[in-house]
């Protein structure tokens, strides 16, 4: 019969994943599991009325009047046919045989002290048990009179106990009921529909009734308002319906959890009849609560079973909840990491569970980090999403060579070499040469371009590189002049320090990577019959490179090399004669032709720069080519200032160039000339009298000015002329006026500083007899000279002073003619 029943019914397992996934695609809050071992046994042949938990052992009720008790496995551990108090860990006992049914029995938490040995029995009478002094057990009557007791919670000091007529809460201290919270729902049957009690802590008693639930908080009472009324009372804080009939509460942290006895009506017969009871998680608030989860329990006979058949009981501080039917007693236990894993998987969400895994790694018992990864690959694969696959195989396959192996031959197998490609490991691990190989011959044959950025980003020594270079060099005979391939063979020569190949390549393709090749491998020998590609291939960076390499590529081999190609034997020497205007000095006179050739703008700042160059000859080309600012500096370098002076006038007629020379050269002569050249051209005459004031008297230059010849804009030279002359007269007076207080203020310094004393004490001598300058007996008279210059003298020491002057100086500062040394003070006594 109980076969039957499981094939009709199912696991329970199985029925609740199904409620699950048609309900919501939440994650459950609890994981549940059936008690059986002795439990099986027991409700074979019995029915399970109700249960208690305690510690690890759980205490079951059958209809028979029988009571098991039973380990967490539901091992049966004793078994006993009447009410009997019976110590866990010691061999305290007590039983006794009652005139009518016990319903419901409460031990006191704390029975295990000798001050609380007290119980209570729940039955037409709610009798509490004490153990006397003489360890004899006394009982009495809390409370009668109103129907059977069908619950009893005991916490700390408070009885709470439920019967026909609603819950009373009992002070066990004060010995005074404190409250009555009647039922509000009479047209239930208290026996069918029976009241679920539970303390959420010492003060706060949670109530379910019918539809109804209750949260009661139990207070103290203020002095002023105690009378004859008990020291506490009950508030109720929060109320509100349910959904379902209540069978059970148990509290869960600020939560509630609620096991609801559920009829629904048939779509068929449209006849009621017995679904699957509901453990629900709920959110208390003040008059509603909020669902949180909810599972539907397939337990065995739910069809036939009544509200009151269906019992709540909770293990404190493990979250455990045990729902207890006739036929079934189910664990309900908060799900852990693990079981959240097992979820994410099962709904394919692997890169949660990775998540989860790695969080929680410490916790996890029957899940392994590389295990989900690996599901997570292989689910991304058969996606089709092979990118994010290759990606996820660096964190999840990290160092474990073999996997990275396998990895890649699985990826061969499906055609994606070229997604896994990226991730591969290049340092630690290092994996077998023959993978590298392979992925690479996967890109030579399909893509250059990738197969170049591989070969740039892998280390050569990942793979054989000879092997490639013949793979390479195979596929250049198809395609010679390839340049992704040339530029990936040059690198691969690299590698395989091969640089006279690599860099015969890189010059063919006029390669910028050309210049770091020789400086890294150092092949200036290599290149000195090749300056002249690579000037043509960067002329700039060449010349640097040849001038920061002088010890190993001379000045004059490079001339040499360039001698047909003097375009680039001008780059090179100008960016030498830049450098250091001595080192090319045997090249100057090349370099006149070459400035004058192509480089024109350079060749007169090339003239006042060198010190080697031949001026004749440089006159020559200048006066060949016609040069005329080129051949006025070298005429004026020669000192043939007059020659050049006539030339900026008559070849470049420019008057103000004229003026600028004349000053340069600072000669009398040459300004005579220039006013006896202007004194016929209006111009000419109009620029000197504008320019030539702070240089030569203007009246010179308008004497001779002929009567009567036009000169343009002549008033305002003139203007200007007076402008300039009364500038320097006002510059003079100003300078005067900063002397002259300069020196007053200088003046009145040193009288100040000669006006002040000099100490004279024992310590200063004479600078003639070198004897101390004071007497050692102070009643002698004495008379001391003191230059300002702080030399000290007897008087009969000094030189009497001459007829010219009466003034005495310093004998050793004389030199100063009346410096410092001058006389400041004569001292007597």
């Amino acid at each position: 019969m109980a076969e039957a029943e499981e094939q009709e019914t199912g696991s329970l397992e199985e029925s609740t994943e199904e409620s699950e996934e048609e309900e919501s695609e939440e994650e459950p809050k609890l994981k549940y599991e059936r008690l059986s071992n002795g439990v099986t046994e027991i409700l074979q042949k019995d029915a399970a009325s109700c249960m208690t938990v305690h510690d690890k052992f759980l205490a079951l009720g059958t209809h028979y009047g029988k009571v098991y008790l039973l380990d967490v496995q539901g091992n049966i551990t004793q078994k006993f046919d009447v009410v009997q108090v019976f110590g866990l860990y010691s061999g305290e006992e007590f039983h006794e045989t009652f005139d009518c049914p016990i319903k419901i029995i409460a031990v006191h938490p704390h029975f295990v002290r000798s001050s609380c040995k007290q119980f209570v029995t729940g039955g037409k009478k709610l009798l509490l048990f004490e153990r006397s002094w003489m360890n004899r057990w006394k009982s009495s009557i809390l409370h009668e009179g109103e129907g059977n007791i069908r619950s009893v919670k005991w916490r700390g000091h408070l009885i709470a106990w439920a019967n026909n007529m609603g819950v009373k809460i009992f002070d066990i201290t004060s010995k005074q009921r404190i409250t009555n919270v009647p039922r509000d729902d009479i047209s239930l049957r208290p026996d069918m529909y029976p009241c679920s009690l539970c303390w959420k802590d010492n003060v706060t008693l949670i109530i379910g009734w019918g539809a109804s639930v209750k949260i009661c908080s139990v207070k103290e009472r203020h002095a002023s308002e105690m009378r004859d009324l008990p020291s506490r009372y009950v508030e109720i804080v929060s109320q509100f319906e349910t959904e379902f009939y209540i069978s059970g509460l148990a509290p869960l942290c600020d939560q509630l959890v609620v096991l609801s006895y559920v009829k629904e009506i048939s779509e068929k017969t449209e006849r009621e009849y017995c679904a699957r009871p509901r453990l629900d998680i709920i959110q208390p608030l003040p008059e509603t609560c909020e669902e949180i989860s909810s599972d539907a329990l397939t337990v065995r006979g739910f069809q036939e079973n009544e509200c009151r058949d269906y019992h709540l009981e909770y293990s404190e501080g493990e979250s455990l909840f045990y729902i207890v039917s006739p036929r079934d007693v189910v664990v309900a236990k908060e799900r852990d990491q693990d079981d959240h894993i097992d979820w994410l998987l099962e709904k394919k969400k692997y890169e949660e569970a990775l998540m989860a895994a790695e969080i929680s790694q410490r916790n996890i018992k029957r899940h392994k980090i590389l295990d989900i990864g690996l599901a997570y690959i292989n689910h991304l694969v058969e996606r089709g999403e092979y990118d994010i696959a290759a990606r996820k195989c660096q964190k999840i396959l990290g160092k474990n060579a073999a996997l990275w192996e396998y990895e890649v031959y699985k990826f061969k197998e499906i055609g994606q070499l070229k997604a896994i490609s990226p991730y591969l490991p290049r340092g630690d691990p290092v994996l077998k040469p023959l993978i590298y190989e392979m992925i690479l011959h996967e890109f030579l044959e399909s893509d250059y371009e990738g197969f170049a950025t591989l070969i740039r980003e892998w280390p050569g020594d990942l793979y054989n590189n000879s092997v490639i270079v013949q793979a390479v060099r195979d596929h250049l005979k198809k395609d010679s002049q390839n340049k992704t391939l040339l530029k990936t063979l040059a690198e691969l020569y690299t590698y395989d320090k091969n640089y006279g190949n690599a860099l015969e390549i890189y010059l063919t393709l006029r390669h910028k990577d050309v210049f770091q090749l020789i400086h890294k491998h150092n092949l200036f020998s290599s290149i000195k019959d090749k300056i002249v590609l690579l000037m043509d291939f960067d002329s700039e960076k060449a010349v640097d490179m040849l001038l920061d390499n002088e010890d190993k590529i001379s000045i004059k081999k490079v001339v040499e090399e360039l001698e047909d190609r003097p375009e680039l034997q001008h780059v090179y020497l100008h960016k030498l004669f830049k450098r250091d205007h001595h080192k090319g000095q045997r090249y100057h006179e090349k370099q006149i032709s070459l400035y004058a050739e192509y480089d024109r703008p350079n060749l007169l700042p090339f003239l006042r720069d060198s010190t080697h160059c031949p001026l004749e000859k440089a006159l020559e080309i200048c006066q060949q080519r016609n040069f005329v600012e080129e051949t006025v500096y070298l005429l004026s370098r020669m000192g043939n200032s007059r020659s050049a002076l006539k030339m900026i006038m008559e070849e470049l007629h420019d008057v103000d160039k004229a003026i600028e020379f004349a000053k340069e050269q600072d000669d009398g002569e040459l300004w005579e000339d220039l006013i006896l050249y202007s004194i016929d051209k209006p111009p000419f005459i109009t620029g000197l009298l504008n320019n030539i004031g702070t240089h030569v008297d203007p009246i010179l230059l308008i004497h001779r000015i002929k009567e009567g010849m036009e000169i343009p804009n002549l008033r305002d030279s003139l203007v200007k002329i007076l402008q300039d002359y009364n500038l320097q007269i006002l510059l003079r007076e100003g300078c005067k006026k900063i002397l002259v207080a300069d020196s007053l203020s200088l003046l009145k310094k040193m009288h100040r500083t000669q006006m002040k004393g000099v100490l004279v004490d024992e310590e200063n001598i004479c600078e003639s007899c070198l004897s101390p300058i004071l007497p050692s007996d102070a009643a002698k008279p004495f008379s001391v000279v003191v230059f300002h210059c702080r030399h000290m003298f007897h008087k009969e020491c000094l030189p009497m002073p001459s007829m010219n002057s009466a003034a005495q100086f310093c004998n050793i500062c004389s030199a100063k003619n009346r410096g410092p040394g001058s006389a400041i003070l004569e001292m007597k006594k």
